[in-house]
C-alpha cells in the first residue's frame, strides 16, 4: 500500500475524532471518490489506444493520487452540459477546457491557470481571408454556451451587422470538421484546438485573433465551500514549481510546432495508397517484439515514407532505413526487403526501449528511444548527461529535447564521451514521428464502425488511504 502523502497525514490528523464531514475536502476523502466533469475532446479527455488520455485527465488523475482517492471522469455532452451539471451540483469540479471569463466567475471559483489560449476566427484555405469581422461573407457557426458567444457578444456593439448561428449539439473540433467540409464558412476556435486539430484538417486557417489570451482552468462551484478549491490550487501551484505542468503540456503540445501543410497532406495521402500493402509486416513485427505497430508505422514513415526502395546520401536504406553495420548486428541481408526490414527495425527499437531505465515511464520512454534510433544510443546518453548536468531532468524528453542540439557545440560535446552528434536533428526527427503517430491513430480511429455509446463514467482507481 503506497505512503500517505504529507498532504494526506495532516488532513488525517484534521480529520481525527471527526465523525461526519465538516467541508468539500473532508467529504471527498471521506467517500474515497474524486467526481470531475470533463469534455470529450483532443484537448481535455478522450480514450486512447491503450486507456484514457487527455490534458485534463492526466491533471485530473494526479490530483485524485495526491489526495488517495478514486478518479470518475464524467463526461458532458458539450460546453453548455458541462456549465449546467456543475451549476446544479453534480460533480466536485470542471475540468473540461474552460477559459476563465468575468460572466463564468459570478458563479464559479477558478484556479490557478494551466494554459493560455487565444480565440481565433477560423476558415478554410481556398476561400478569401477576411480581414475582420466586417469582412465575414458566409456562415458563422459557434458552441452553445461556449467562451466564444460571449466575446461574440461583446464585440457585436462595434460590428453591428454581424450575425452567427449558435451550435447546441456538436463542440468545437466538429464545428472546425465542419468548416474543413465547407459546410460552414466560419467557426471560432480556442488556438490549443486549433493546433491540434491541423494535424488532421490541415486546410484550416487562422484569420486573426478575437482580443487577447485567455487562461484555462479549473471551475468550482461557489456555493460550496473553498477546502477542495485550496486544495486544487495547491496541487498547480506544486505542479508549476516541480516542472510536471511543463511536461505533461509539452506532452500534448510539444510535437505541434513544427505544422508542415504539405508534409501532412502527403502523408495522409500515403496512408491511403502505401500503408494497406505493409500493415500486416508492421503488425506482425511489432507483435513479434511487443512494441506498437503504429509507432512502428510512423518510425518507418519519417525515415522512408514506406518507401523500400529509399536510399540516403549516407548509404542507409529500406523502409527502416537500416546502416550496414545496424543491420549486420540484426541480422538483415536484405535491407531493400520490406519483411526484413520492417522485422528488423523492429527488433532494434525494442533493443533500443529496453536500454532505457526502467524508471522511465510512457510516453518518455518512447522518445528517448526513438532518439536513439536516429542518433545512437551513446549520444543519447550524453544528451541525458548534459541535461542533468544543466539542472534538467533525464528522465524526461522534453527537458532532453531541449538539450540534445547542444551535441552540435563543441563547448559541449568536447565533455562527452561519444563526441559530436547532430542533436536538432534527432529533436526533430522525434516530433515528426509523434506527429505522423497522432495523424495515423487518428485516421484508424476515424475507420472504426461508428456507433452512439449510452452515457458513461470512467472511473480510475488511484493509491487509497
Amino acid at each position: 500500500m503506497p505512503r500517505p502523502t504529507p498532504l494526506l497525514l495532516l488532513l488525517l490528523t484534521l480529520l481525527g475524532g471527526c465523525s461526519e464531514p465538516q467541508n468539500e475536502l473532508q467529504r471527498v476523502l471521506a467517500q474515497q471518490e474524486l467526481v470531475v466533469l470533463t469534455r470529450n475532446a483532443a484537448t481535455t479527455y478522450y480514450e486512447g489506444p491503450q486507456g484514457p488520455l487527455g490534458l485534463e485527465y492526466d491533471l485530473a488523475r494526479g490530483f485524485a493520487e495526491q489526495l488517495g482517492v478514486t478518479l470518475r471522469m464524467e463526461v458532458a455532452a458539450n460546453v453548455s452540459a458541462v456549465l449546467s451539471r456543475l451549476a446544479a451540483g453534480e460533480a466536485d469540479f470542471a475540468a473540461a477546457g474552460l477559459s476563465v471569463t468575468q460572466p463564468r466567475q459570478v458563479w464559479a471559483r477558478f484556479t490557478p491557470p494551466y494554459q493560455q489560449i487565444t480565440q481565433q476566427l477560423i476558415y478554410r484555405s481556398g476561400n478569401k481571408k477576411p480581414r475582420d469581422l466586417n469582412a465575414l461573407d458566409g456562415s458563422l457557426e459557434i458552441v452553445a454556451g461556449s467562451s466564444h458567444e460571449e466575446r461574440l457578444r461583446l464585440l457585436h456593439g462595434d460590428h453591428l451587422d454581424l450575425s452567427w448561428k449558435v451550435n447546441h449539439e456538436a463542440e468545437s473540433e466538429e464545428l472546425l470538421t465542419l468548416v474543413w467540409e465547407r459546410l460552414i464558412d466560419y467557426t471560432v476556435a480556442d488556438s490549443n484546438e486549433v493546433l491540434m486539430n491541423q494535424r488532421y484538417l490541415p486546410e484550416l486557417r487562422v484569420a486573426f485573433d478575437l482580443g487577447e489570451p485567455e487562461p484555462l482552468a479549473w471551475a468550482f462551484p461557489k456555493f460550496k465551500d473553498e477546502s477542495l478549491y485550496q486544495a486544487a490550487s495547491d496541487y498547480f501551484q506544486g505542479l508549476r514549481e516541480n516542472g510536471e505542468l511543463a511536461r505533461l503540456i509539452e506532452r500534448y503540445y510539444g510535437h505541434l510546432e513544427r505544422f508542415d501543410y504539405v508534409g501532412t497532406r502527403t502523408f495522409q495521402q500515403h496512408i491511403r495508397q502505401r500503408l494497406p500493402e505493409y500493415r500486416p509486416l508492421f503488425e506482425y513485427a511489432a507483435g513479434e517484439f511487443n512494441i506498437d505497430w503504429v509507432l512502428l508505422a510512423a518510425t518507418a514513415y519519417q525515415e522512408s515514407h514506406w518507401n523500400p526502395d529509399a536510399v540516403s546520401p549516407t548509404g542507409v536504406r529500406g523502409i527502416m532505413m537500416l546502416t550496414q553495420l545496424t543491420a549486420r548486428e540484426i541480422g538483415v541481408s536484405q535491407r531493400r526487403d520490406p519483411v526484413e526490414s520492417i522485422r528488423g527495425g523492429a527488433l532494434y527499437l525494442s533493443r533500443l526501449m529496453q536500454k532505457i531505465p526502467d524508471r522511465i515511464q510512457e510516453p518518455d520512454r518512447s522518445w528517448l528511444a526513438l532518439a536513439a534510433y536516429n542518433v545512437g544510443y551513446g549520444h543519447l546518453e550524453d544528451a541525458r548527461i548534459i541535461t542533468q548536468k544543466r539542472g534538467g531532468n533525464p528522465d524526461s524528453w522534453k527537458d532532453v529535447k531541449e538539450n540534445l542540439p547542444l551535441l552540435r557545440k563543441r563547448k559541449w560535446h568536447k565533455n562527452t564521451k561519444h563526441g559530436y552528434a547532430n542533436g536538432t536533428q534527432a529533436a526533430h526527427y522525434v516530433e515528426n514521428i509523434r506527429s505522423y503517430y497522432a495523424i495515423l491513430n487518428w485516421q484508424l480511429e476515424k475507420e472504426k464502425p461508428t456507433f452512439t455509446p449510452p452515457p458513461r463514467a470512467i472511473t480510475i482507481d488511484s493509491p487509497a488511504l
